[in-house]
């Protein structure tokens, strides 16, 4: 007898209509499992963030807020929701409407410059670096997702421009921030943590060709190749952040940021008027 009836009700729920290639049952499995990855790490992060010091949470509040918006977004697609059909035309030429993800590509928009920010606050280069990798995240994903949603074979003038973007961030993350990254003496961990997240950045555009670029592989076939991608670059890299950073000094790498608040003891608001007697001047 079964005691407690449990299934996947979301393609019930949220029906998919007009489309001729879209994800399955087993998909939304997938990107529930995804979810649930994400929630999980996030708790985890957030009982980390209450044990460490107030000074040294930066990339706990940084990756809480990309953990938070990846499990909302992976949700929503686990849901059947968050998606458009877009008319396109398959690897053989054949015309076909195919159930386009916008959400994971709100979870890219969110996830791929805050891994920069953090690249950049561990190097030590300059904000104007940090912004510049940060405006060049943006650019990639944004034109991914106009190629995605271009309906003719202009859509990989928009990945070309799109894929220029990550060459740019790949070669400042690799090669400028790991150079500056040797002057605090954090090379090593840096190194292992942008060669981590580029060689997973560089399966992007594959992925992409092979997806909502090509059409060569179907939308749950996708959900895994990406599902897969991501999960290795946020929760994944957040946790490796957080077990680099025990040994970092986060005063030498200027990211302390609460230490920058003036104590009672520095601060002239906070220093006693000095004591003078009543035949003083």
């Amino acid at each position: 007898m079964i005691l407690f009836e449990r299934g996947n009700d979301a393609l019930n729920v949220n029906p998919i209509t007009g489309v001729d290639e879209a994800l399955s049952l087993h998909g939304s499995d997938w990107l529930w499992a995804v979810m649930a990855i994400y929630c999980l790490s996030l708790i985890v992060l957030l009982s980390f963030s209450f044990t460490s010091k107030e000074s040294e949470r930066v990339f706990h509040y940084l990756f809480t807020l990309v953990l938070l918006v990846g499990a909302t977004t992976y949700f929503a697609q686990a849901s059947d929701l968050g998606w458009s059909a877009v008319k396109q035309v398959d690897h053989v030429g054949n015309g076909l409407v195919r159930q386009m993800f916008w959400a994971k590509y709100v979870n890219w928009v969110v996830a791929f410059p805050s891994l920069a920010l953090a690249l950049g606050l561990v190097s030590g280069v300059s904000w104007t670096t940090i912004v510049t990798n940060i405006v060049c995240a943006w650019f990639w994903v944004i034109t991914y997702l106009v190629a995605a949603y271009t309906t003719t074979s202009y859509k990989w003038g928009f990945f070309a421009f799109g894929t220029f973007a990550w060459l740019i961030l790949a070669m400042s993350t690799i090669n400028e921030s790991r150079e500056a990254a040797a002057l605090l003496a954090v090379d090593r961990d840096y190194l292992i943590l942008s060669v981590w997240l580029n060689v997973l950045w560089v399966l992007y555009p594959i992925a992409f060709g092979l997806t909502d670029g090509g059409n060569i592989i179907g939308v749950t076939s996708g959900h895994v190749f990406f599902g897969v991608l991501d999960v290795l670059m946020v929760p994944g890299l957040s946790f490796g952040f957080l077990f680099f950073s025990r040994n970092w000094d986060f005063r030498k790498l200027n990211i302390a940021f609460s230490d920058s608040r003036p104590s009672r003891e520095n601060n002239p608001a906070y220093k006693e008027a000095p004591q003078t007697s009543p035949g003083d001047p």
